[in-house]
């Protein structure tokens, strides 16, 4: 498997929890919105009243605000990304995050000159995994098939939306595969990743 991923030139990233050590705290998040345990939290607010899902945007939006501000790399993080870089590999961005958080964040970790504005896909570029619209533009971005691209995420949404795309999926960040049927590879951290592809 590494081998496919040491000849793999395009690569698309999950930020929270994949790129960043994960902060969001879910729970509060539905208590304080109000949305159900199991919800999707992105889905739930769609589902609003316009005024009610408005309002609720905006507190979210300002909670994420503050959570990208104070981000720090995953361990491997910015060496992965460096690697891939030097090895002029493609690299983009798919998060369920607002853009203008993904950018704050990617800012705040030193990894923003390494993605193109217009491959930073957030909740307002493309329908929220485990949609694959995101990848399907990406690819499309990249005039590339799915399979020749790698999606690295830490959360089943990200798996889930590789395998509806017909991409790589690779779970990292977890101690031991959560998702065996979604994932083609497992790395505890992105080091390990990293130390896989390496010639």
């Amino acid at each position: 498997m590494p081998a496919y991923l040491q000849q793999c030139q395009h690569w698309v990233f999950d930020m929270d929890g994949t790129l960043t050590i994960a902060v969001h705290d879910f729970l509060y998040i539905r208590r304080i919105l109000e949305i159900p345990e199991h919800a999707d939290i992105l889905g739930h607010l769609a589902a609003l009243p316009r005024a009610e899902a408005q309002e609720k945007h905006a507190w979210l939006l300002e909670h994420e605000r503050q959570l990208a501000l104070n981000s720090k790399p995953a361990p491997g993080a910015v060496e992965l990304i460096q690697h891939l870089h030097h090895q002029e590999r493609e690299l983009a961005i798919l998060t369920r995050n607002a853009k203008e958080l993904a950018l704050l964040t990617l800012q705040a970790i030193d990894l923003l000159d390494y993605f193109s504005d217009a491959l930073i896909f957030g909740r307002e570029q493309a329908t929220p995994k485990p949609a694959p619209d995101g990848l399907l533009k990406i690819a499309q971005h990249w005039q590339v098939a799915p399979e020749q691209i790698a999606m690295v995420g830490d959360f089943h949404m990200d798996l889930k939306t590789a395998q509806a795309a017909g991409c790589y999926a690779v779970q990292v960040n977890t101690t031991t595969n959560l998702w065996p049927e979604l994932t083609d590879l497992h790395a505890t951290s992105c080091f390990q990743l990293l130390n896989a592809i390496k010639p």
